[in-house]
């Protein structure tokens, strides 16, 4: 009985999700032409929080919890694990008021209506895997906007999603080079759970009934110790609450 209905809501989730990419993707254009940055930011916060509505139709329960007091007045980079596209929308909806920006892969910025317009015109960066100068210049850069503007930067040093849950090996490279420009910043490890069991049998059916946990753990000055020690601290912090 489980399997039917989740084939059944499965339908009602892709024809909501489908409309709300198409919709979002105009009233983005709106927001940025008619608001700027702030009228973009606007729209994009209102998208994400429909996007978390939507999963609602599966009966998916998401839970938000920081363990620490987030800095108001300094960057941040959250480095995070990374289990499946459903770990987007929570954290930028429960980070809005720090302004997440993402790491995002190159292939992303274009073809998918409201998402692609958002990486490519929100403060994101896409990076070519397959360009490692590209890649580094791409996110030194992201590191400077992250400093000057005092936003967050959320970076899954995994690479690729995770697809049973289990963490992969964390890359330094790009949280390294984030940490050297944009100095001063906090670096919040970030556990994701649960969110791989949406697409557990793949894009379709979806399950139902998941619970995803966003995990924000207590912040770390970054220069509050050498960078190997960090980024090993960042890394533990992550996987040892994975429930996987």
């Amino acid at each position: 009985m489980k399997t039917i209905l989740s084939y059944i809501l499965s339908v009602f989730y892709y024809i909501a999700f489908g409309s709300t990419l198409v919709i979002f993707h105009a009233i983005q254009w709106l927001g940025l032409k008619l608001g700027g940055y702030k009228g973009h930011k606007r729209t994009v916060d209102a998208f994400n929080y429909t996007l978390l509505q939507c999963l609602k139709i599966l009966g998916t329960k998401i839970t938000f919890k920081a363990e620490g007091e987030l800095p108001d007045d300094a960057p941040m980079i959250l480095v995070s694990n990374h289990q499946s596209m459903y770990d987007i929308s929570p954290i930028s909806y429960f980070m809005r008021k720090y302004h997440p920006k993402f790491v995002s892969k190159i292939e992303l910025g274009k073809g998918i209506p409201s998402v692609s317009f958002n990486l490519r015109h929100g403060g994101s960066v896409l990076i070519d895997r397959k360009d490692a100068k590209q890649s580094l210049l791409a996110i030194r850069n992201f590191g400077k906007y992250l400093h000057k503007n005092n936003y967050s930067g959320v970076i899954f040093p995994e690479g690729t999603r995770s697809k049973n849950g289990k963490p992969k090996r964390f890359s330094e490279n790009g949280v390294k080079m984030l940490v050297k420009f944009a100095p001063g910043a906090y670096v919040v490890p970030v556990t994701i759970n649960n969110s791989w069991k949406l697409v557990e049998k793949g894009s379709f059916p979806l399950n139902i009934g998941v619970h995803l946990e966003i995990i924000a753990h207590k912040p770390i000055k970054a220069d509050s110790m050498p960078f190997e020690e960090l980024f090993k601290e960042v890394e533990q912090t992550v996987k040892s609450a994975v429930t996987a």
